[in-house]
């Protein structure tokens, strides 16, 4: 791994300081590519207004007239933690909005797969169903809108993923991605789409004459939905969805957030009255993600969608148990799918570029977090497979595929169906994470052709892999208030969070719960405690270390520390 510091354009540190911010953040947003302080605006009156969203207007009149014919809207939701956020926004919004009959339904991971389906279309039918709305899925969903339609309903698709040549003929369309769209933000979560749909709506039915601006609905309570959609779906924080998760993380502070949210707070023992994007990637996300990987996402929207306190923290509890399950599954794969790797590096001169896994004991719910896992390790863009469990899938491998920087999975198994038409039986995803099916017979072809599309695109440079850093930290930033200051911004993906790297010397090193190295580390005459979670092996004297600054609270006082990830 190469460490490279980033780069620090001194014009654009100047303006930030002269607009009055912090000057080590301003060093920090400035060599993430920040010029200008109206970036860093965090009001919601900064928010990007909905007007350039393609199909906006259309979408919020054919909600807007179903309000009027209290038609039943049902919401078709996809079965991760941005499918289950956009489906609890919708339904919360909506009915805000004065929609009298509209419920939600959330496919079975396994047995109805990912997206609108035929089936899935005739069971929204069956619930009489008149306007269908897919949340966070539908874009890929071609055969499922036309049979929709077919059955004499409505439909409006409201997505984030990229689209194929093709696109659903549905009676509106909303995705910023899709071809025509000026909306500068192309990173909304599924959840940020929804919500944007509903700012639109909101503004017809003012326009109608429904209600004024003083009586209007305030649909800024759903914000800590869109931020936890925002952060947990790992899009790229821009400034626009930085703005959104800063202003659900502000109400979330506050108390103002639903009672699921504030059950699953509790359990997971992290203090919402001090909630920053971790909490809601690494503690809430699982804990709700758990639920459709390996039971149902029912689970979790109806935790999210509860106003009873009790009921909010039964479900929390079920979820939690859940995810007890889901880290067990992954350790276990995580252990067979690593020893694969190690198996065939035994037997090759090198490390093949991209990597494929597949086993037939594991949990096809579980293979996205797994694949995750050895992509960070060997630094290699991973498929992991698992037999299919539908009553249907006899035969069918379900995969789900992480990337590394320069190497587009979407693209990658778009190149890959071209070359090798009989292998996918289907696929779709973003650049960075991406999934499909294929039959067993062709895993093979899959492997070898993924390898040969790597080998084309990825470089040595690339496959080393390149951590960036922030390099020193000036002593004078080494308090409790500067970790405070960088805790409350909204780090995340394409934003990533401050990582300082330097010589430290090390005064004391020892192995604490039997797995954690807690350090006594020396940094610029100054002695400060550390720790390196996950590590138990010995530092020598003098280590060039990379940490993030942060506090933890000991005894009821809270104290500063170097969190280590990595030595050079």
């Amino acid at each position: 791994m190469r460490f490279l510091p980033r780069p620090i354009p001194a014009q654009a540190v100047h303006t930030l300081q002269q607009a009055g911010t912090h000057p080590l953040l301003a060093q920090l947003f400035a060599a993430r590519g920040v010029v200008s302080a109206e970036e860093l605006d965090q009001r919601l009156q900064a928010l990007l207004p909905p007007a350039p969203l393609k199909g906006i207007d259309a979408a919020a009149a054919l909600l807007a007239d179903a309000i009027a014919q209290q038609r039943r809207i049902v919401v078709v939701a996809d079965y991760d933690c941005d499918g289950a956020t956009a489906c609890t926004v919708a339904l919360r919004g909506l009915r805000m909005l004065g929609a009298a009959q509209v419920d939600y339904l959330v496919p079975n991971r396994i047995e109805d797969g990912y997206g609108l389906t035929p089936r899935l279309a005739e069971r929204v039918h069956a619930l009489g169903g008149q306007l269908l709305v897919t949340v966070d899925n539908g874009i890929a969903s071609l055969e499922g809108v036309a049979r929709a339609r077919a059955l004499g309903m409505q439909v409006l698709v409201t997505d984030h993923h990229l689209p194929a040549a093709a696109l659903p003929e549905a009676d509106a369309l909303v995705n910023p991605n899709q071809p025509g769209c000026a909306f500068a933000s192309k990173n909304l979560a599924g959840v940020g789409v929804m919500f944007y749909v509903l700012l639109a709506l909101r503004g017809l039915l003012r326009a109608r004459g429904a209600f004024d601006a003083r009586s209007q609905p305030r649909l800024d309570a759903l914000l800590p939905l869109v931020a936890l959609g925002t952060v947990a779906d790992v899009v790229p924080l821009d400034a626009n969805n930085r703005l959104l998760a800063s202003q659900g993380l502000a109400r979330m502070r506050a108390g103002h957030m639903p009672p699921g949210m504030r059950a699953l707070f509790e359990l997971s023992r992290r203090n919402a009255a001090h909630a920053h994007a971790g909490d809601l990637a690494f503690a809430l996300a699982p804990r709700l993600n758990a639920a459709g990987r390996l039971t149902d996402m029912t689970l979790g929207i109806e935790c999210l969608l509860t106003d009873d306190p009790a009921r909010a923290e039964e479900l929390a509890q079920i979820l939690d148990d859940i995810n007890r399950q889901r880290r067990s599954l992954e350790s276990d794969m995580k252990q067979v799918a690593i020893g694969s790797v190690l198996q065939r590096l035994a037997r090759n001169t090198r490390m093949p570029a991209a990597i494929t896994v597949a086993d037939g004991g594991f949990h096809e719910g579980v293979v996205g977090i797994v694949a995750a896992r050895i992509k960070e390790q060997f630094h290699r863009p991973t498929f992991v497979f698992a037999p299919s469990a539908a009553q249907d899938g006899g035969g069918l491998l379900k995969g789900s595929g992480r990337s590394i920087a320069g190497f587009h999975l979407r693209d990658a198994l778009d190149l890959l169906a071209k070359r090798h038409p009989q292998v996918l039986e289907k696929f779709g995803g973003h650049a960075m994470a991406a999934g499909c099916t294929l039959r067993a017979e062709h895993l093979e072809t899959f492997q070898s052709a993924l390898q040969t599309i790597a080998e084309e695109w990825l470089d040595e440079a690339a496959l080393t892999g390149a951590t960036w850093v922030d390099g020193p930290l000036p002593a004078h930033y080494r308090n409790v208030e500067t970790a405070d200051a960088l805790q409350s911004q909204v780090w995340g993906q394409g934003f990533a969070a401050p990582l300082f790297m330097e010589p430290l010397h090390v005064l004391e090193q020892r192995v604490v719960a039997g797995k954690h190295l807690s350090l006594q580390l020396l940094h610029q005459g100054q002695v400060v405690e550390g720790i390196w979670f996950g590590r138990t092996e010995r530092l020598p004297a003098q280590a060039h270390l990379a940490y993030r600054l942060e506090t933890d609270t000991w005894m009821g006082r809270k104290r500063l520390r170097f969190l280590i990830e990595a030595m050079g």
